[in-house]
């Protein structure tokens, strides 16, 4: 099968050069074989998660195999491995903004979880809570407002708020976050104001 000696094991360079003559996918296979113990121990270091170490090496070995062709190498060695530690950080960093962007759209439930507010507007029958939402959704500021109507009251996606409005899909969560937190403390206040 191999161009090479017998009982000589080819170097990189060498499965790397015939492979980019060939294009032969098992030769780069065989290449990537030799280090992917090192490849998959820099991704486990890097991401110290098993599964994730394990996804990580198969996606540089796709990504390789598609760029590889493309690339100028004189050390494959020293090469792959710059490769596999910007892949994970990539990932890392990727993964640190998906967190941020979870907890910052979540992040008003987990600071406002007040058991009193939410006792008090459960306590307050529907066509009440209707009645005193009415009257407390005028004093929400006109951003607030307008996108808790439209999302609550009439149903409207975000992106259907952004096609009527020109909020962007960031504000319009922002804004409806900062208006339920607001409206719960308006009709708690008014709830308070009725029973004292």
């Amino acid at each position: 099968m191999w161009l090479f000696k017998k009982k000589e094991y080819p170097s990189d360079d060498e499965l790397l050069k015939h492979y980019k003559q060939t294009g032969n996918k098992k030769i780069f296979a065989d290449l990537f074989k030799k280090h992917v113990t090192v490849v998959y121990g820099t991704c486990l270091f890097y991401l110290q998660d098993k599964d994730e170490a394990q996804d990580a090496t198969m996606q540089l070995f796709e990504k390789l195999l598609l760029d590889i062709n493309n690339q100028e190498i004189d050390n494959f060695k020293g090469w792959l491995s710059f490769v596999v530690r910007n892949h994970c950080i990539s990932l890392i960093r990727k993964q640190k903004t998906q967190t941020k962007n979870v907890k910052s759209y979540y992040e008003f439930e987990y600071q406002d979880a007040n058991f009193e507010t939410e006792e008090a507007i459960n306590r307050v029958g529907d066509e009440q809570l209707l009645e005193q939402m009415k009257n407390c959704l005028p004093k929400l500021k006109e951003t607030q407002r307008v996108c808790i109507e439209l999302f609550y009251l009439k149903n409207k996606s975000y992106q259907d708020i952004a096609n009527e409005t020109s909020y962007s899909l960031n504000e319009i969560k922002s804004y409806i976050q900062n208006g339920k937190r607001n409206l719960k403390l308006l009709i708690e206040e008014q709830s308070r104001k009725k029973n004292d």
